[in-house]
């Protein structure tokens, strides 16, 4: 038996939470995979897991067994990662997940600057508004919008993006450009946007000094920041969107900024990634060039 081996499976098991994923995650056929576990609880003498048609859970020795063979792992990794950074350029595959618009319009331009410094590095980039399962989908890192829910996970701060209130220029031309926020609720066509777990659209939400106002609804909305994007260049409503995304559109006309002396309060970006894989080389190097290249500093001089 190949006890690392075994041990990396069993971990992989646990923390997938199915024999499949970890088949998929480790590249091994399943019955690869059932037979490192039962080689290994047979070398140990115990039971690690509980199996059922349905789920993998750990016995109590399991959880023991996993506890100090994740610190062990985790060890080794960081001992050949060391090395290999003193020797070789990082090398390796990573998979990201990242939100739509800010995948489209931010993160793959930049993908040729990484590539340029890191050209023995692959990415696989999900796009997505939603939020993925990093354990079980074998994510390597998010970026992810908004508060930080997932306390399992290390969070790092990337960035803030400013909202801007806008619509099409063939919208603006046809219903006017509003001038108090009153009139998006009676006399404009408002868009939305919903979370994948809701239906329900967020609001519109403008703030100026001590005023503020939030519109809730919207006769169409997305969950999708790239679905709403293109239901404004459909000419469809007023919405609001993150100016960076939005940039290239608002420079060639298509897309016209409104009540500008009215805000939204900027919406924080996260790199999430699980703490067990904070000492991969491959990782560590493309989370500090997002941080590099994300920063709020460097986007806010672009603007």
């Amino acid at each position: 038996m190949n006890q690392l081996l075994a041990m990396r499976t069993f971990i992989r098991v646990l923390e997938t939470g199915s024999f499949s994923r970890a088949s998929e995650q480790l590249a091994l056929p399943r019955s690869t995979i059932s037979k490192l576990i039962s080689d290994l609880e047979t070398h140990l003498g115990t039971k690690l897991l509980n199996r059922t048609t349905r789920n993998v859970a750990a016995t109590m020795e399991g959880m023991e067994y996993y506890k100090e063979a994740f610190r062990l792992i985790e060890d080794m990794d960081a001992v050949d990662n060391a090395m290999r950074a003193n020797k070789y350029k990082p090398q390796g595959h990573i998979r990201v997940d990242a939100p739509a618009t800010f995948a489209t319009q931010l993160l793959i331009p930049a993908l040729a600057d990484f590539q340029h410094h890191y050209p023995d590095i692959t990415v696989a980039l999900g796009i997505s508004d939603r939020a993925v399962n990093i354990i079980r989908e074998g994510v390597d890192c998010v970026i992810r919008a908004g508060r930080l829910d997932d306390l399992a996970m290390v969070g790092r701060h990337l960035v803030e993006l400013d909202y801007v209130t806008c619509a099409s220029l063939n919208y603006i031309e046809k219903y006017g450009i509003p001038h108090h926020p009153r009139e998006l609720e009676t006399k404009h066509t408002l868009l939305g946007y919903f979370t994948a777990n809701t239906s329900q659209p967020m609001p519109i939400v403008l703030e100026k000094g001590s005023e503020r106002f939030e519109m809730s609804g919207g006769s169409y909305s997305a969950n999708d920041g790239n679905g709403l994007l293109a239901m404004m260049l459909a000419d469809l409503g007023i919405g609001q969107h993150f100016v960076r995304c939005l940039q290239p559109y608002i420079d060639n006309g298509k897309i016209v900024p409104i009540l500008t002396d009215w805000t939204r309060p900027r919406m924080e970006f996260h790199i999430l990634y699980p703490p067990n894989r904070h000492q991969s080389t491959r990782l560590k190097v493309f989370i500090e060039w997002l941080l590099a290249t994300f920063n709020d500093s460097h986007l806010h001089s672009k603007q």
